[in-house]
């Protein structure tokens, strides 16, 4: 295959729009997040918390079974073939991914709803029929979410993320926030489940017709993907997701069998802080996937290396702030939760220790699925997975939520370790390089040194939590802007431009006038996630 590169700034600036849109729409996600957990551990007891977070777990656990692996298959090979110049009707994609994810949602729907009492037992013994009550409910919800997941994949794959960021970014996260807000105070498990899933549907309704709407401009497509092709790629990526989702939702789930109701409330309520870094990760990587799985459908491996190490700077310069905040004030920062939750420090010191390395590689998981490594990946979460369920089951006996925040972080490292291994040796790619490092050591400074200051001259409290991060983020905000130049962050000045001299080929909108990525414009470029 022969090689061919892009304008140098065509890649960058693209991923600037599409990390932009999906990091305004990560802002609104992270606040949501919070304020729902805020909403059910302040108008729930500490127990009923516990059910709820335990059973929307298992739904999670789930759907993610149920997307067989198609949101990684449909931007794969729609982003691949688009910028090679031949690719698959996109209806015909869709529909290979579509009737079995709808036949798989509608067994698993059926299953939940047979097995909803003894997994409510298994799941918090002393509320079963609580649990068996949410999980009837939501269950009818798995072939929705798998709706909305198929078309969502494919709008990807298409070169927009409108769609994405509208729906999962901002409609549905505030239609459940506002309706579980208002459930709370019915105070019955029917309703409350019927607040926070009924969401779904209006999202995939909208996504569903979106991709209608999209899927006419891809009908220049004349070659087709086969089934055989499709799910051998998809296959394995399957069940690596399961694994990652498992790695995600399972430890909640035993740390409610296993330490009861009470103390998986503590332990989602700790781990809610963390969605800010994981929706910070999924602004930059869900604009880079598409253009990474371009520019090595084109074996253009020192475009994916630029783009790769300029993306990992880029996301350890989101993340990285908020993980060293939470290392330094985790423990005034979970008081918002209610008496009790600060017990959940020590989770988030283990887990934000794990999130500073797994961001320090960035989306290496990516870069393997987007080489067509999904089967590599798939050993990388089944090992990973071993080691999070192993420890979770020796240690949280032992020492509650903090076992399964050990297993969870053993896990979170294990696979991002042997991944970056992998494309090291096999692709000579890695996300070492100037940004990343510069990205390191400001974050350092400014949130594990300046952020300090304040609490030696006033001691350890909320108020000095509070001056030590203003002060650091005021430093922060300073550093970053000395250092625009080697952080290649004049890529988002280009896109406030158009765009214009930065991209190869045609400058403006993508389609339907959005700014999101255009998957094979230009450039060497490239979901998540995978980190956590």
């Amino acid at each position: 295959m022969s090689r061919r590169t892009a304008a140098p700034g065509g890649d960058l600036s693209g991923v600037a729009r599409g990390s932009t849109a999906n990091l305004l729409g990560a802002v609104v996600v992270a606040l949501t997040t919070f304020g729902l957990t805020l909403v059910v551990t302040h108008g729930m007891a500490k127990s009923a918390a516990g059910v709820f977070f335990s059973a929307t777990s298992v739904f999670v656990l789930a759907t993610s079974i149920g997307q067989l692996g198609t949101n990684t298959g449909l931007v794969y090979f729609l982003s691949r073939l688009r910028s090679l110049g031949n690719g698959p009707g996109s209806q015909r994609v869709f529909q290979i991914a579509l009737r079995p994810v709808l036949i798989v949602g509608v067994l698993l729907a059926a299953l939940l709803i047979v097995i909803a009492e003894p997994l409510g037992r298994l799941m918090v013994p002393d509320h079963a029929g609580e649990a068996a009550t949410y999980i009837r409910v939501l269950a009818a919800l798995v072939p929705v979410v798998g709706l909305e997941n198929v078309a969502l994949s494919a709008t990807r794959g298409l070169g927009t993320m409108r769609a994405n960021v509208m729906v999962e970014q901002l409609v549905r996260p505030l239609l459940q926030l506002a309706m579980v807000a208002i459930a709370v105070h019915v105070a019955d498990p029917v309703i409350i489940a019927l607040g926070w899933g009924l969401c779904y549907v209006p999202a995939a309704a909208y996504a569903y017709w979106y991709w209608s709407h999209l899927r006419p401009r891809s009908s220049r497509f004349a070659q087709h993907v086969t089934p055989r092709e499709f799910w051998t790629f998809s296959g394995p990526r399957a069940l690596a997701s399961i694994g990652q989702i498992a790695m995600q939702r399972l430890d909640i789930v035993l740390v409610g069998a296993l330490s009861g109701a009470p103390a998986a409330a503590v332990y989602t309520a700790a781990t809610r802080f963390l969605v800010a870094g994981q929706m910070a990760n999924r602004s930059v990587s869900a604009a880079v996937q598409p253009r990474l799985g371009a520019a090595l459908a084109r074996d253009d491996i020192a475009g994916t290396n630029r783009l790769y190490r300029v993306a990992t700077g880029w996301l350890m310069l989101l993340t990285w702030p908020i993980y060293l905040a939470l290392l330094v004030f985790g423990e005034h920062l979970l008081k918002v939760f209610g008496e009790g939750y600060d017990a959940g420090r020590t989770v988030l010191v283990v887990l934000s220790c794990a999130m500073l390395f797994a961001t320090a590689v960035g989306m290496v998981d990516m870069v393997l699925n987007m080489a067509g490594r999904t089967a590599w990946n798939m050993v990388n979460v089944a090992v990973a997975f071993t080691v999070t369920f192993g420890l979770d089951l020796v240690l949280i006996p032992r020492i509650g939520i903090l076992g399964a925040a050990i297993g969870w972080a053993s896990g979170i490292v294990a696979t991002n370790l042997l991944a970056v291994l992998q494309v090291g040796l096999s692709l000579k790619i890695h996300p070492f390089g100037r940004p990343a490092l510069l990205a390191g050591v400001l974050a350092v400074t400014c949130y594990g040194g300046l952020a300090l200051v304040p609490r030696l001259i006033l001691g350890d409290s909320v108020v000095a939590a509070a001056w030590g991060l203003a002060l650091a983020s005021c430093a922060y905000a300073v550093g970053i802007w000395l250092l625009r130049r080697p952080l290649q962050l004049n890529a988002f000045a280009a896109m406030r431009r158009g765009g214009k001299g930065g991209r190869a080929g045609k400058g403006g909108k993508g389609p339907h006038g959005d700014t999101g990525v255009q998957a094979g414009e230009g450039v060497n470029g490239a979901e998540h996630p995978g980190k956590v």
